[in-house]
This record gives C-alpha cells, structure tokens and sequence, in this order.
C-alpha cells in the first residue's frame, strides 16, 4: 500500500509501509501497511507473538525495520532511535513506566530536555509549560510531588505529559489499563478524548476488546506478524475483532450454571504477613473458600495478592493468624501439596516452572516424589513422558512434545503446561495467580472453560486476577483488596465494575454512600 492523498485532504499522522522484521528465524512482522489518520484514537489488536509491539518499537525507533518506510504527517522519516521519534513528533508510553522513582515530576520531565546549562532557567519555563498541559488536557499532576508517593494511575499521567512537553502530537500508548483501576482507566478514556480533541493523534496497543470498543474510532488487528484487517470501531463487534484475532470464532463470554457451595475447605483466620524489610503486606484478612464455588480476589497489583497466595500455598511464613485446609493447619508448601492444595502462581517463569528443564520435567514439579514417578529414588522417565503428552494433548499444549525446553514454548502454552499440573493431580483446593497473563484470547477462552468444570465437579477455587472482567465472569464470589486490607465482599451477582473499583482504590461502601 502507498500513502495517496486527494487534493485537499490531510495526509496520514502516521503511515507504515511495507513494513518487514525478522529476528533470526523469527518473521515478527510480515510487509505490514498502517495509515493513521491524524486527530483520531486508533486501536491495534493481537495475540502474543502477533507483531503489534514489535511494530510500534519500529515506529519509536527501538528497533529498525528490515524494509518499508516511515511517512509523518506525508513526509519520509528515518527513525533509527527514539531521539528520531521525538524530533518527528511521536511520543510513546511504555507499560512498564520509564520513571525516575525519586525524582519528582518536574525532574523526570525534564531529564534529557533541561534546556540550558542550568536548571533554573529551564525549570521554569517547563512548569509554566506543564501547567498549561496539565489545563488543556485534564492532567492533574503535583509536579513537585516525588513519582515514588504518586499511584501508578497518576505515574501514567506524568509518562503522558512529558510526551506532550517533548513535541508528541502522535501518542502510541503500549496496554495502558494494564494497571489502573477502572476509574483510572475511566480518567485516561477522557484524557485520550481531550488529546484528540485539540487534534492529536492516538495510537493505543491492546488486548482488551472492550477498551477497543470504548475508546478508538479505528482498529487494526494483527495475527502471525500479519496485518489481517482494518475497520473503522463502530462497523465491527467484540466477537469479529476476536475471530479476526484468533482465525476462528471465539467464546467470550463464560457459560455457567449457578454455583452449589459446599462446606469450606479454606478458612483463613486474621492473617497477617510482613516482608523481609518489615512492611505489613496482609493486614487482619479473614475469609474462607467453599467445595463447589470460585471466590475472587480483585484489587490494583501490589496491594497484598501476591504475599497473601505466597502465605496461603505455604511458600510464605505467616507472621500470625491461621490458614486451615480441611480443618487442619498448612505447614509449609510440602504439607500443602500433601493436603492437596494446588497452586499455579502468579509469575510461572519465577515460580512455576524450571527455564532449563524439558515439558516433561516441568510437568511434574513438586509432584516428582509421589510413587507414581519415582522408584528407588530415580525417576520414572517414560511413564512421566507418556503422563505429559496426554495432558499436553488435553490442554492444547502446542507443540505437543515432552521434551522441549520450557523456554520453548509461548507464554500461553507455559501457563497451559502449569495449569496441567495442578489440575490434573485432583487437588481440593487450587490457588489460581493471575491465570491469563500474558496468554492469547483464545488460551483464555479454554483456561476459563477448564476453571469452570473443575468448579462444578466440587472443586474450591481461589482466584486472584488484576483483570477485573476475569473475576467478574469467573467468580461466584468477589473479595476486594485494597493496601492489605478486605475493602469489601460481594456476591458474582450483585458485582458491577463501578462497586468493585470503588472499593479497589479503598472507599468502602459505607464511605461512599
């Protein structure tokens, strides 16, 4: 595709053109055209692996394209580093934010745009800059206040801002929700639409097809490195994008009957968990988990989920309070295994499988001493080998081959083989961390169906998912953390993302009301 223009007309904000990388065997993206049009929020949609990334690191420069060009604004521009970008108007706000945690606002904003020898001088004219910012586009920033005391909501903020100090009248923006709550994602919604308003152009990376629908005018969806289609947002449906992304059609809502609760098989009692530099990262949480119910924990990522799992599964001494399994205390992590707690954490590279060991091996960690795979001390290798390719078969594990090093396979594919695991060695009760991360559309779809049927088989689950349309499809009931803190329970029917965000950012019922 070239870039034409009919007289009159504005060219592209962006345009990519034949577009081609290759790293080693790998063909990230495969002769790839976009045309952005200017003063518009434009979606672009992909599993894992399909390319978007890689091809917005091109536009910003990260990395340089094989073939193809750049157009800004109907001009070639070569962009061979980030400094390029800047200087041709695209600024890009990563996931993971690119800030100085004990600088303040100012002093991140300036970092690398000073503007003279000394920083008064330039320090000024920049605050009376951002104030202005800050007005025009509803970014409500203390730009004297340290980015380490500011929520990650308002860190997003400041990644926008010194986008916009630096010249961006392109503004890519890499999983932005990823991790706000959704009154923060609600925030950013309106700041996107103030940005397109006084004519910016918006380039948003995305999984979540609801925000697509919500926020974009356009959409472009990507799959194998391919560009597969383009639709202006209010032609398509959630369900189109999902096929379009996944090559087949996609189940995305959960099908479910009415949970039949049983009796308990968690009781937590008045936990508390502090961590090895003496902050209380639990804080008095008592609650319990039925046979037969999945009960969700929702809350911003670091507010106590992960130390609380850690506390649960028996990998994390309790510094007081009790965990009972079946009645009966959890030791440690071996005990909780012997209990039978199943547990699939919530970073699987750090703490569910091994990088080095085959599939094979990976499939049977912290099982590797039941009789089943071990005899006088040495392992049963073909009888393991035989056990993991019938799981790999029944939880599309692809490729379907045990001896394959477990940094070979995708992340979905890594999560599906750890999900195996756990399910498949019939646990009472399963710890379930994050179980989507990083996993296709159409991975979730199966990783939800598997949940749901070992739920009703009488299974107690216990959720915890920074993905809060997760906990709201899966759960039968919702708990709410908030800085180690219970904020508030409610039943999966009577959840609504407005309650469970209040309560996310600590305003508990009664203080709202």
């Amino acid at each position: 595709m070239s870039v034409s223009v009919t007289a009159g007309a504005l060219p592209p904000a962006v345009a990519l053109e034949g577009i081609d990388k290759s790293f080693g065997p790998v063909h990230a993206n495969k002769h790839i055209d976009l045309a952005v049009q200017p003063g518009t929020i434009h979606g672009i949609i992909g599993e894992n692996g399909a390319g978007k990334s890689t091809l917005m690191n091109i536009l910003y420069g990260f990395y340089q394209a094989d073939s193809g060009r750049i157009l800004v604004d109907g001009r070639e521009r070569v962009i061979q580093s980030p400094e390029d970008a800047i200087a041709a108007g695209i600024g890009m706000v990563h996931q993971h934010f690119m800030l100085v945690e004990p600088f303040t606002v100012l002093e991140n904003i300036l970092l690398g745009a000073e503007g003279g020898w000394t920083l008064q001088a330039g320090a000024a004219k920049a605050r009376e800059a951002l104030l202005r910012l800050e007005r025009d586009y509803s970014l409500e920033v203390d730009i004297d206040a340290r980015i380490a005391d500011l929520p990650v909501g308002i860190q997003q903020r400041v990644e926008i801002l010194k986008a916009l100090f630096r010249g961006a009248h392109v503004l890519i923006l890499d999983e932005p929700t990823g991790v706000l709550t959704p009154q923060e994602a609600d925030h950013l919604f309106r700041i996107l639409e103030s940005l397109k308003e006084q004519g910016r152009t918006v380039i948003v990376i995305t999984h979540k097809l609801r925000e697509i629908m919500a926020v974009t005018d356009n959409v472009s969806v990507m799959r194998g490195g391919e560009m597969v289609a383009h639709r202006p947002t209010a032609e398509t449906t959630t369900e189109e994008l999902a096929e379009l992304m996944v090559g087949r059609k996609v189940l995305l809502r959960v099908e479910k009957a009415p949970a039949r609760p049983q009796a308990p098989v968690l009781e937590v009692e008045h936990l508390e968990v502090v961590d090895e530099v003496g902050v209380r990262r639990v804080k008095d949480v008592s609650f319990e988990v039925r046979a037969g119910e999945i009960v969700g924990i929702a809350g911003v990522a670091g507010n106590g989920q992960s130390e609380l799992l850690e506390a649960l599964s028996g990998i994390r001494k309790a510094t007081s309070g009790r965990v009972l399994l079946h009645g009966q205390p959890i030791l440690d992590a071996a005990d909780a295994r012997a209990k039978k707690l199943g547990h699939v954490p919530e970073d699987r590279l750090r703490m569910g499988l091994v990088r080095g060991f085959q599939a094979y091996e990976n499939a049977i960690l912290g099982y590797h001493l039941l009789p089943a795979y071990t005899e006088h001390g040495f392992l049963k290798k073909r009888g393991i080998i035989g056990h993991c390719l019938d799981w790999m078969k029944n939880y599309d594990v692809r490729p379907v081959a045990p001896l394959l090093q477990g940094t070979s396979f995708s992340g979905g594919n890594q999560q599906k083989l750890v999900l195996a695991r756990e399910m498949e060695h019939d646990p009472d009760l399963l710890l379930v961390g994050q179980p989507t991360r990083g996993v296709d559309i159409g991975a979730i779809e199966f990783i939800h169906k598997r949940l749901i049927a070992m739920r009703d088989a009488g299974k107690a689950i216990l959720l915890v998912s920074v993905e809060l349309d997760e906990i709201l499809s899966l759960a039968d009931r919702i708990i709410v953390m908030f800085d180690g803190t219970i904020t508030g329970e409610l039943s999966g029917a009577e959840a609504d993302a407005r309650r469970i965000g209040m309560l996310m950012a600590g305003i508990r019922e009664e203080a709202a009301a």
